[in-house]
């Protein structure tokens, strides 16, 4: 879906979608085309690359959007039947936007604490396009949403690529902001799309709040894995605002050529900063020994950061 088809369907001008909100374009799933078999594609795909057998996958974690093929449904079972991943234990958990940050940080810790798991798998996808009501005013800042999926898979027994610190910040004052309203046991049968409960406040807030605790994410993780902000050569942030991206680099104190800016996927939910880093390692922007930050944020509201260090350590 193009800059000028989004424009065309809210009524937003074109220059505005594209310059504002920072999307050319994004990816539409298929009507037939489910949370599920994005997954499967994307940690299939991860598999034959990567010359796993399923069979040795100890588990299989989901992450991404909680809006997948069923409303009271676990996918993450049935991605790893569909896999062959046979002997994994199937876990999932909906930590929308912020995901890929906490997936890694839950990963690296079971590898750590439990001495009989060997790798775990990590995937997510994101649907949420098809929760857009391109006519709900209050929606507009998630008519960037667009489809996708990733996959990761965490091993202890490497000695590359290291998930190091970790750090999340959540402010619980705006759990009800965003959500669709209908569906659950509180209105079985409202509106079925994504909307905004009081957007004036909820923006008013979130302007005050937002960069600052990216910031303080990022910084916790950052102290947590040993390092310093100066240490930082790249980083993959979930897409944004323009003007948010832009100013989280300076805060940062990094140039647009150290980050991932997904203008032709949109946000796909837990998906963005995997995806990020995996664009940036096979564009050859990420080096042996560069230290890398996920950052996202996701509604609840919670602000995740985990660093990476790629490669093998210098």
């Amino acid at each position: 879906m193009t800059a000028a088809e989004v424009a065309d369907r809210s009524g937003i001008p074109e220059d505005v979608i594209v310059e504002k909100f920072g999307l050319r374009g994004k990816h539409i799933a298929a009507d037939d085309e489910h949370v599920s078999d994005l997954s499967v594609r994307a940690a299939e795909t991860l598999l034959t690359e990567s010359g796993v057998d399923p069979k040795e996958i100890d588990v299989v974690m989901y992450y991404g959007s909680m809006w997948r093929d069923y409303s009271v449904w676990q996918s993450a079972p049935h991605i790893a039947h569909r896999i062959g991943a046979s002997n994994a234990v199937a876990l999932e958990y909906g930590n929308v936007s912020h995901g890929t940050p906490i997936a890694l940080r839950f990963a690296r810790d079971l590898l750590r604490a439990e001495d009989e798991l060997k790798n775990v798998l990590v995937v997510a996808a994101s649907r949420e396009s098809y929760l857009l009501d391109y006519t709900n005013e209050r929606a507009r800042f998630m008519f960037n949403f667009g489809d996708g999926a990733v996959a990761g898979l965490l091993a202890g027994d490497v000695e590359r690529n290291e998930v190091l610190g970790a750090h999340a910040i959540t402010d619980g004052s705006y759990s009800l902001q965003v959500k669709v309203p209908g569906g659950g046991s509180v209105d079985p049968g409202g509106y079925r799309y994504l909307d905004v409960a009081d957007p004036q406040s909820m923006k008013g807030g979130l302007d005050q709040v937002s960069l600052p605790n990216f910031l303080a994410a990022a910084r916790g993780a950052v102290e947590r894995s040993g390092l310093t902000m100066d240490d930082l050569a790249f980083v993959c942030p979930l897409h944004t605002k323009r003007s948010m991206f832009v100013a989280l680099l300076a805060e940062l104190g990094m140039r647009e050529d150290q980050a991932v800016y997904l203008d032709d996927t949109g946000h796909m939910s837990g998906v963005d900063s995997l995806l990020g880093l995996d664009r940036a390692v096979r564009a050859g922007r990420v080096q042996d020994g560069d230290a890398v930050l996920l950052l996202a944020a996701g509604t609840g509201y919670t602000w995740a950061a985990t660093v990476v260090r790629w490669g093998a350590a210098q």
